[in-house]
C-alpha cells in the first residue's frame, strides 16, 4: 500500500485532526466542535473545525458511522458526502436522526469517517444511440433486476 499525505488545518483549538481507529481502518475519524441537540428527524450540519489538502487525484468520501446508525438512528444524509481535491473549506458532516429519541453531538464526539479514494478523470463521448455501447447480459434492466423472481 503506498501511503500518501493528507494535509490538515485546525480551524479552531478544539479541533481534533482525522485519525484512524486501528492501523488497518479504511476511514479515518472525523469530529464534532460543536454541541448539537438532533431532534428526531431533525438535521443539522456538523463542523469538524478542519480544513484539508486531500493528495492529488484523490476525493475525500464522508461516510456514517455503524455504531451510531445501529444504536441511534444517525447517519449521514448525502451519503457518501464528497469533498473534491480541490476543496479548502471547512469539513462539514450533514448528520440526520432518523431514531425516534432526542440525539446530543457533543464537541470531541466522532460523527462520521473520512475514506480517501483514487479518481479516475473520463472523457465524456456522446454517441447516437443505445447501440452504439456494448452489449451486456444484464443490458437496460434496473432496479431490483438482479435479485428479483
Amino acid at each position: 500500500m503506498t501511503r500518501k499525505t493528507l494535509r490538515v488545518v485546525k480551524l479552531s483549538p478544539t479541533a481534533k485532526l482525522p485519525q484512524y481507529a486501528h492501523p488497518s481502518d479504511a476511514g479515518l475519524d472525523l469530529f464534532a466542535i460543536e454541541e448539537i441537540r438532533l431532534k428526531p428527524q431533525g438535521r443539522s450540519l456538523v463542523r469538524t473545525g478542519i480544513s484539508v489538502q486531500l493528495p492529488r487525484a484523490t476525493e475525500g468520501q464522508i461516510r456514517p458511522r455503524s455504531g451510531l446508525a445501529l444504536q441511534h438512528g444517525v447517519t449521514v444524509l448525502n451519503s457518501p458526502g464528497t469533498i473534491d481535491e480541490g476543496f479548502r473549506g471547512e469539513i462539514s458532516v450533514l448528520l440526520v436522526n432518523l431514531g425516534e429519541d432526542d440525539f446530543e453531538i457533543l464537541p470531541g464526539m466522532k460523527i462520521a469517517q473520512l475514506v480517501i479514494s483514487n479518481v479516475v478523470a473520463v472523457d465524456v463521448q456522446e454517441v447516437d444511440d443505445l447501440r452504439a455501447l456494448s452489449p451486456t447480459d444484464r443490458g437496460r434492466k434496473g432496479f431490483g433486476s438482479t435479485g428479483g423472481k
